[in-house]
């Protein structure tokens, strides 16, 4: 279930968006969407506290037509419960580089071709506080 939908923007190659929010205690994770629409993502960020069999762990993934793509596992998870995070997508025509809370980047495939990112959404234990270009 979202906790916040973005439409209409228009963040482009070369353009770096942050999303800022408290992490619920308690949570099982919490997913931030980038895209188009649903069914058309560019990034599917799902930071996994404890779910679907994974601890501790972020998941990456892609959605085209409402179609999966390849997940992608990163071990580096530097959330907390209780705490306040902001997470920055920088976005590029090849991919979308993550910047993490303490400054841990890596890379997302962009599998969608999607040039501008019209779309975010937070779902799960994330109670946002705000978007910025950044």
């Amino acid at each position: 279930m979202p906790g916040i939908v973005c439409t209409s923007l228009r963040i482009q190659p070369g353009q770096k968006v942050a999303v800022k929010g408290d992490i619920q205690s308690g949570c099982d994770g919490f997913v931030i969407n980038l895209g188009k629409d649903q069914d058309n993502l560019a990034l599917h960020f799902n930071a996994r506290f404890n779910a679907h069999g994974d601890v501790r762990t972020i998941v990456c993934n892609s959605r085209n037509k409402g179609q999966w793509g390849k997940e992608l596992r990163e071990s580096n998870f530097p959330f907390q419960e209780g705490e306040t995070v902001e997470v920055v997508f920088a976005n590029d025509k090849k991919e979308l580089n993550i910047t993490l809370p303490g400054g841990h980047q890596f890379k997302f495939p962009n599998e969608t071709g999607l040039e501008t990112i019209e779309f975010i959404c937070t779902e799960g234990g994330l109670n946002f506080r705000s978007l910025s270009l950044v």
